[in-house]
């Protein structure tokens, strides 16, 4: 059995003897499927899964596609109506965080018609985040491998980061040697940005230009066969006074505390507190305002979120980031990020790169 009947068969355990789930979210439909960016519909009833398709994905997922049987379809809901009433299925359970009150009138309208109702709870939702949230090995090589792109593409680009340059430069740059590398795409809208725009966590890079005693801050990732990596680094660009340092000192032992903590069994949340302790004893608790850090995978936030309200406990071969960092309004921030992958005893970091204060 391979990892995608796995998957399936994790979904077929809270179905019902007549009970059939649609799965529609791209993400979704690839994690059961194997095929990626297809636009189609994934449906897995109690002894049969099946991958809809239009003709444009044809092709591909008849040769590519070895957990579904691959449904050509003109009119999706007539085809999909067609397998309905062959398996007698008669309740028919859908991802409500993935779809819209038009196109759940829709569902109403067409499954009624043929006596399916239509259960729109989180039931599917949260069985199918439950199985996401612990990565196979296959997923986790995917990860590492996004990683790999990423750091390479950074050392690289950290030869531009000087006086002169502006942050899109840098940015664009950077999209390129990611590419240039293996990455399918970049894992989101790269952050790169100097001076007073790195007290912005989210900042977006435009024309501002770097300058000599700024801090330099990258939030990068890649996309590796549908799987994101997710690192930040905080640099000095030729000099950096007394008082940066103290506050960098501060992140990074905030950060390395936290990173001391993951292990399987372990309260997300008690990971934020040991970051935000830190941070807050030195003064600077109203400066960082985020959680400590998230899931990452086919989404490059997922779950388990690491946050001072989260209940989860981390169990083995989940993924995610720790990431405190303080923000100095009209001044500068600093945000170190690591990728983990927990483990029994600890965890294994997907980041190679130092996080001791480096200056450019």
């Amino acid at each position: 059995m391979n990892a995608f009947e796995q998957r399936i068969n994790g979904i077929r355990a809270i179905l019902d003897k007549s009970q059939a789930a649609l799965i529609n979210n791209g993400n979704d439909v690839y994690y059961f499927s194997g095929i990626q960016n297809c636009e189609g519909y994934v449906l897995i009833t109690n002894d049969k899964s099946y991958l809809f398709v239009d003709f444009r994905y044809y092709e591909t997922a008849k040769v590519h596609c070895g957990s579904c049987k691959v449904v050509e379809f003109k009119s999706f809901y007539d085809s999909l109506k067609t397998v309905l009433k062959d398996s007698e299925t008669k309740s028919l359970l859908i991802e409500n965080s993935f779809v819209s009150l038009s196109l759940y009138n829709k569902f109403i309208k067409e499954f009624n018609s043929i006596g399916v109702s239509v259960v729109s709870d989180d039931t599917l939702v949260k069985t199918i985040n439950n199985l996401r949230i612990i990565k196979s090995d296959d997923e986790i090589n995917f990860i590492a491998e996004a990683q790999k792109i990423t750091e390479k593409a950074y050392n690289e680009v950290l030869n531009i980061v000087k006086p002169g340059v502006s942050e899109r430069t840098v940015a664009v740059e950077l999209e390129y040697l990611l590419r240039k590398y293996g990455a399918d795409s970049v894992s989101f809208d790269l952050i790169t940005i100097t001076g007073k725009n790195t007290s912005l966590p989210h900042g977006v890079p435009g024309d501002n230009i770097v300058s000599e005693g700024d801090f330099f801050t990258m939030d990068i990732g890649a996309l590796y066969k549908g799987y994101h990596s997710d690192m930040t680094r905080t640099v000095a660009v030729k000099s950096c006074d007394d008082f940066q340092r103290g506050i960098y000192d501060i992140v990074f032992n905030a950060q390395t505390a936290a990173l001391s903590k993951v292990k399987a069994g372990v309260k997300a949340s008690e990971i934020d507190k040991t970051a935000r302790d830190i941070i807050t004893d030195c003064g600077y608790g109203e400066n960082f305002g985020h959680s400590t850090g998230h899931g990452v995978g086919l989404d490059i936030h997922e779950m388990p979120y690491v946050s001072s309200k989260s209940e989860t406990i981390l169990f083995e071969n989940m993924v995610i980031t720790v990431e405190p960092g303080i923000y100095l309004e009209n001044r500068f921030g600093v945000r170190i990020e690591d990728m983990v992958l927990v483990k029994r005893d600890g965890f294994m970091n997907f980041v190679a790169l130092p996080k001791e204060l480096i200056v450019v």
